[in-house]
Parts: structure tokens; C-alpha cells; sequence
């Protein structure tokens, strides 16, 4: 039987995902500022509010790709982020099946619900037995600590 992705293990993943959606965001950043300012240039009087649209986009546009990261990686066949994969983590349903894209997008978004109440929801990944967090619990995930999902799949015992 595989165990589960304990607190540190995931910490330590998602530093490695934020690392590389930091460079992501700031490469898509450079280029809309690079925008903005070049439209800032030749702006009349009174145009502010395209510079104020432009910027809501560029966080917006930000906040969608970080979620499609997420939400696709963690539902294809690899089952995790490049965060989990370096660190040996997969993402499952609660029989160790392959999670939907539909099941990965209500985890993300839960994960703001986990934040919000002052990151307890992720705290409580190191005091649960399954060690999940509140956002696994929403979802009906856990996270094992393996590189190879199928050692967690087919073996139903484990699951009871």
C-alpha cells in the first residue's frame, strides 16, 4: 500500500509549482505591460480607464491559466502538477481512479475556500487520516505519495 502525500510533501510541491507559474505570470506580465505602456504613450486626456481594463485583464488572464494548470495536470493521465511529479505526488478520487477535469476544477477552486478560513483547510492535511485537506475533502481526493498511479488503483481492500 502506497501512503498518502503528507503536509510537507505537497508544501513543497506547490512551491515548485508556484515557481513556475511565477515565470509564466511574469512573462505574460511583461508583455501586456510592454502594451500598456506603449498605449500609456500615445493616450489623450480622460483615456485612464483602458490602462485600469487592461490591467484587470492581465490578472484575470492570470488567474484563468493558473487554474487551467492545475485543473489539466492534475486530470490527464500523469495525475499530478510538475510540482507533484518532482516530488512523487498523484492526485486520485477516492478509489484511485483518475480524477475529471470537472472533480480537478472544483479541488482548485475549494483550495480558495481552504485559504480563506486562515489556510486551516490546508493545515488539516497533517492531522487527517488520508491526510486531506478540506479542498481534497469538497472534492472527494486524496494524494498518494508514489510516482506510479496504477499502485494505487485496482486494490479495493485498500480503499475500506
Amino acid at each position: 500500500m502506497q501512503p498518502y502525500g503528507g503536509f510537507w510533501w505537497r508544501v513543497l510541491a506547490y512551491f515548485i509549482d508556484a515557481i513556475i507559474l511565477q515565470i509564466g505570470s511574469s512573462i505574460i506580465g511583461g508583455f501586456m505591460g510592454a502594451g500598456i505602456g506603449a498605449s500609456m504613450a500615445m493616450m489623450r486626456s480622460g483615456q485612464e480607464s483602458i490602462v485600469s481594463t487592461a490591467m484587470l485583464m492581465a490578472i484575470l488572464l492570470t488567474l484563468v491559466l493558473q487554474w487551467l494548470y492545475f485543473a489539466l495536470m492534475e486530470s490527464s493521465a500523469m495525475q499530478a502538477t510538475v510540482g507533484k511529479l518532482a516530488i512523487g505526488l498523484v492526485v486520485t478520487d477516492l478509489n484511485g481512479n483518475r480524477i475529471s477535469f470537472g472533480r480537478a476544477t472544483g479541488r482548485y477552486f475549494a483550495k480558495i475556500l481552504s485559504g480563506v478560513i486562515l489556510l486551516i483547510g490546508f493545515i488539516m492535511v497533517a492531522f487527517t487520516e488520508r491526510k486531506q485537506g478540506l479542498h481534497d475533502m469538497i472534492a472527494g481526493t486524496l494524494v498518494w505519495k508514489t510516482r506510479d498511479p496504477r499502485l494505487v488503483r485496482n486494490d479495493e481492500s485498500i480503499f475500506v
